[in-house]
Order: C-alpha cells, then structure tokens, then sequence
C-alpha cells in the first residue's frame, strides 16, 4: 500500500472534508493496540475522561450515578504507551498529513490524543458538532486522524458525517448556544438528509477536518467500541495564547 494519497483522494478531501484509507493499519499493529487499550480501560489508568463529565445526552449525571465511572476517554494516549506514539507518528500517517497541511506539521497533545471507548451500557450520543468549536488556533485549519479499533457499525456508535460542510458557512441560528447543529431547524433539515455512515473496519483509518460537522449514536452492541483519535495541524498555525489549544507542548513530525 502507498504511503500517500493519490491525486484523486487529496481532492476528494478537499471536497467532502474526509478521507477513509482501509486497511492502513496491519491486523497484528491494530490487534496490539487494542489489547494496550483494553489493559488500560480495566484498570481506568489516568489521565481519563468519563461519561459523566460529558453531560452528553444518554451519559450518567454523576460520577456518582448508576454508570458514572464509565470511561469515555482514555486520555494523553501518546505519552501513555509507545504503540500509541509509534503509530501517531508513522510514515503512512505522517506522510498523507502532509499532503493535507503542508511540509511541517505536528501532533497537538491538548486535542483528541486519546483512545475513546464507548461502552455497550452507559454510552451517551454525540450530537452534530465542529471540533474547532472549542479549539483555538490562528487558522481553523487542523486534521484528524481515527483509528478504528474494532468494527465501527450505526450499532455501536460509529461516526456520522456531514460531506462538505468544513467548507460551509453557518448562520448563528442554525446553531444552539454550544455550537451544536440545531436538529428542529428547517434550513438544517436538507443538509442532515446527506449524513453518511463512517462504517470501519479494524485498521480502517479515517482522517477529518477540524470544521466537518459529525456525531455518533450510543453503542447498542455487546462489546466496547475502542478508536484512537489524533489531530494535527502545520506548525506555523500556532495555538492562540493563554487557550486550552497552548495548554501543552506540540509534538513536531
């Protein structure tokens, strides 16, 4: 397999904002880093997210509610093992980034950079959102990287995305007051008719604009759903001071 996109995927990128390459990563790489991930979810190692904290809909009220110590996020995944930090930086990774940010890039530790884990009975929904919402850099020009773990179905919670919409301008109406796409309003209702499925496979990897609208349901399966998530951007697209975005060191590829 190339270790870069062809000419027709960088502008299907530029199109619809994502990209899916199957099978990027080998079965025995994405088996480990599964079986790292699922050590550390039986053991909540720290630092984690947990439901509860989201106030998602469908996610405990408490960390001291029925489920509340349900882990969302297993957080810092590259300085928490090196098959994470192996496979965030590798050539295939690093290489397509490239072609989508430009020559120099690096890996921002404040956003994603962890290994989400939904789980079958305290999963919340995820409702239609723009990750730059709550980024700060001097352009809203980042990628994501999502590495399927497992099978990523509508069953368990897969990702759903709006095609094109990181190109789109959204009047503040269309949205509520934390920049979530507003679902009962009617200029939205065409532009949700054109939601696709992000369907992965184990070692399918999904990379995404920072601006695309997505979302995910709750998982309705029998097994936790386990992704590593990456983002990146050009090292001359700088956090803004005093941010969450600046709050820790970038690693630069």
């Amino acid at each position: 397999m190339s270790n870069r996109f062809s000419a027709a995927e960088v502008a299907q990128f530029a199109h619809d904002g994502y990209q899916v390459v199957r099978g990027l990563v080998p079965a025995a790489a994405s088996a480990r880093l599964r079986e790292v991930a699922e050590r550390d979810l039986a053991a909540a190692v720290a630092p984690v997210e947990y439901e509860a904290d989201t106030h998602y809909p469908g996610a405990p009220e408490s960390r001291e509610a029925p489920g509340g110590r349900t882990v969302r996020r297993l957080l810092q995944a590259h300085a928490r093992d090196a098959v994470f930090r192996k496979w965030a930086t590798a050539v295939p990774i690093v290489a397509r980034l490239r072609q989508l940010l430009g020559p120099q890039i690096a890996l921002a530790q404040a956003h994603h950079n962890c290994v989400m884990t939904k789980d079958p009975r305290y999963s919340s929904l995820t409702s239609w959102h723009r990750d730059i919402r709550y980024w700060s850099y001097e352009r809203p020009e980042l990628v994501s990287v999502w590495l399927a773990l497992g099978e990523e179905r509508p069953d368990n919670g897969c990702l759903l995305l709006l095609p094109g919409t990181h190109v789109m301008a959204f009047d503040a109406g269309r949205l509520d007051a934390a920049q979530f796409l507003r679902t009962d309003v009617a200029a939205n209702a065409e532009l949700l008719r054109t939601q696709v499925c992000a369907e992965l496979d184990p070692g399918d990897v999904l990379f995404f604009h920072c601006r695309l609208f997505h979302a995910a349901g709750s998982n309705r399966s029998a097994r936790t759903k386990f992704s590593a998530v990456f983002t990146y951007h050009a090292i001359d697209n700088h956090p803004l001071p005093g941010t969450r975005s600046a709050s820790m060191p970038d690693v630069v590829l």
